[in-house]
């Protein structure tokens, strides 16, 4: 027994000693290294944890945000060497009194503002207040590079232009959904806030929520917002015309209006309420803007439609004020094709609701001449329907 355990002994003996020698043999780990290694793999965790779907996002839709300079040449009017109009411009009376007898006087103006290029040959959109009446753009690409732009096309009623510069393979965004967006879901405005692009040539970016959507805003001057999208990203003077994007960096959206408080020689600033033209009304726009150049709006209705009173209501013993009496139509118009006379109260187009001249503007901006239109309408009490065929003037 003792000769058959003891070889064991000895041959599990002899070999815990070599593997001990074995371990001996290596080199100890500096102490200094494996820290630093630990250092590097904790840095790289730190840097992985930082990179989500809002930097991602901004990192895709940055190369393709513009910087917009636009020179305008505007006339004025004004008397003894200065041009201006002295007094109340929006006084029809005082503005073809001046336009009449006052000193004509023209000047450049120089403003700027944002865009985004949407295909690789280098189409633009911005908003028509940006660039619309430009004589001159000078458009400069993340990078510093500038190219000379052109307008294609643009259309002041939905506050959108199309822009071209010469040559190909720029990098351009994705057009998203607007009708999918979410109130609550991320949203991300690019653009060039205050001239702030001219420093660095790179987009200012701020992050916010969508807050709301389908917001139909009153008309102003001249252009009507409809079902826009809003959002507490910061949007300030020189955003208009950028980018709204979403997580996934897709464009949900054309940064053009703010409500403020914050006002200076430079411009307005953000207190959180902004708005975006949804990208789906904008595609509608761009592709009629590359084809015609323009928006084809030179229709009629034929009738002359006014506000309804309490006495008006009372006289046409309507049950409320809702709607717009109709107080004229003329003959051989659109109107008269359809049927209406005066008297009959126009409740709603194409379903929508109107109450006043605006929502009437509104509803007809998507409309084109020889499109048809529903009008819900009372006659004597009774509701109807007609189809009003809208034709060209």
């Amino acid at each position: 027994m003792i000769r058959l355990v003891a070889p064991l002994a000895i041959t599990f003996l002899a070999l815990g000693l070599n593997a001990c020698t074995a371990q001996s043999d290596e080199p100890t780990p500096d102490p200094i290294a494996r820290r630093a290694s630990a250092l590097d793999r904790a840095n790289e965790n730190a840097s992985n944890s930082r990179q989500n779907a809002i930097t991602r996002a901004i990192a895709s839709a940055s190369p393709a945000v513009v910087g917009i300079n636009v020179t305008e040449v505007r006339t004025s009017y004004g008397f003894g060497g200065f041009g201006g109009m002295m007094m109340d411009e929006s006084d029809p009376m005082m503005r073809d009194f001046l336009q009449r007898y006052g000193e004509r006087f023209q000047e450049e103006v120089h403003g700027l503002g944002s865009g985004f290029i949407i295909s690789p040959d280098g189409y633009i959109v911005t908003n028509d207040h940006v660039a619309g009446n430009a004589s001159k753009i000078v458009v400069t690409l993340a990078g510093g590079k500038q190219y000379p732009a052109r307008i294609i096309g643009t259309d002041p009623t939905s506050d959108i232009a199309l822009l071209k510069i010469d040559g190909g393979g720029f990098p351009y965004l994705k057009l998203g959904n607007s009708d999918e967006v979410i109130v609550g879901e991320w949203a991300i405005a690019l653009g060039n806030p205050f001239g702030l692009f001219d420093i660095n040539s790179k987009p200012t970016v701020t992050v916010g929520v969508i807050s709301n959507t389908g917001l139909n805003l009153s008309p102003q001057e001249g252009r009507i917002y409809r079902e826009m999208l809003q959002t507490d990203a910061a949007i300030s003077s020189g955003n208009s015309g950028g980018p709204l994007v979403n997580a996934s960096g897709e464009v949900i959206g054309v940064n053009a209006t703010i409500y403020s408080t914050a006002q200076s020689r430079m411009g307005a600033g953000s207190i959180g309420i902004g708005f975006a033209i949804p990208v789906n009304r904008v595609r509608v726009v761009v592709d009629e803007l590359k084809s015609n150049g323009k928006i084809d709006r030179a229709f009629w209705t034929g009738m002359n439609l006014q506000r309804i009173t309490p006495r008006i209501a009372r006289y046409l013993r309507l049950p409320s004020t809702e709607g717009l009496v109709v107080v004229e139509v003329a003959e051989n118009s659109p109107a008269a094709r359809a049927g209406l006379q005066a008297g009959d109260v126009v409740t709603a187009i194409n379903g929508e609701r109107v109450n006043n001249e605006d929502n009437i503007l509104a509803i007809l901006a998507d409309a084109r001449p020889g499109q048809n239109v529903t009008l819900t309408m009372l006659r004597d009490g009774q509701q109807e329907k007609r189809t009003l065929t809208l034709a060209r003037r």
